[in-house]
């Protein structure tokens, strides 16, 4: 592997060359607006909760514990005070250049669209969007925050559930063929802050027939050594100087 000042710049030649550039990103993206990855986090959780995080955030026991899906969702899920990093910055600049066609992300959080992208499709939901199950009236996160126990929707007084993908629940097939869309017609494909672990979303990236793919993660993946380029360093950092 290339040591990283050159692996930096050849990002940088390759961001100056093509049009056609689709993002890919996880959990690290948001790491550095100090989202946390509750995939990798100790036993924090285990002293607060009775219940590991994969757990509390299944359709299932949304459906049967409620109150204390949301008590862990208000307390581990929702952070008013993060910001757009310099990846979730700079991957708008790029936008607006015409380099970068969409952003697919699995975060829930927002911040590529608080940072100013247009394209941005969210495989596993937001955290900004509520519904309510029975009328389908719409409540933003403040509403959510607000509320205590399971929210309750001031139209009809039904429960309002988050616009986020649970553990198991499907993923939007519309949502799904617009990446497809997007990866498949894309000349790069930049993977950025992601273990590539989750399925279904890690597996869209097969769809990739362009000229290079570009991963960025601190931490070995499983397409590493189909990589045109690896950069084992936090996106942000890297992002910031290209």
């Amino acid at each position: 592997m290339q040591n990283y000042q050159d692996a930096v710049n050849e990002l940088k030649s390759i961001v100056q060359k093509y049009d056609n550039i689709v993002f890919f990103g996880g959990a690290g993206v948001s790491t550095e607006s100090g989202i946390p990855d509750f995939r990798s986090v100790d036993g924090l959780y285990n002293q607060q909760y009775d219940y590991p995080p994969e757990t509390i955030l299944s359709h299932t026991f949304y459906r049967q514990k409620p109150a204390e899906f949301y008590r862990f969702y208000r307390n581990k899920m929702l952070f008013t005070n993060a910001l757009p990093n310099a990846a979730h910055i700079r991957l708008a600049e790029l936008e607006q250049q015409g380099k970068v066609r969409a952003v697919i992300t699995q975060n829930i959080d927002g911040l590529h669209q608080a940072a100013g992208s247009k394209v941005v499709l969210e495989l596993h939901g937001s955290v900004l969007r509520n519904y309510c199950e029975h009328c389908g009236q719409f409540h933003d996160m403040q509403y959510v925050l607000r509320s205590e126990g399971v929210p309750k929707c001031e139209t009809c007084g039904g429960p309002v559930k988050p616009d986020v993908v649970l553990y198991e629940e499907g993923l939007d097939q519309k949502t799904i063929s617009e990446a497809i869309h997007y990866i498949r017609e894309a000349q790069v494909l930049v993977i950025g802050g992601t273990s590539l672990a989750v399925y279904p979303a890690a597996g869209l990236i097969d769809y990739f027939r362009g000229d290079k793919l570009v991963v960025i993660n601190k931490a070995s993946t499983p397409r590493d050594s189909h990589a045109d380029l690896l950069i084992q360093a936090p996106i942000g950092e890297v992002f910031s100087q290209i």
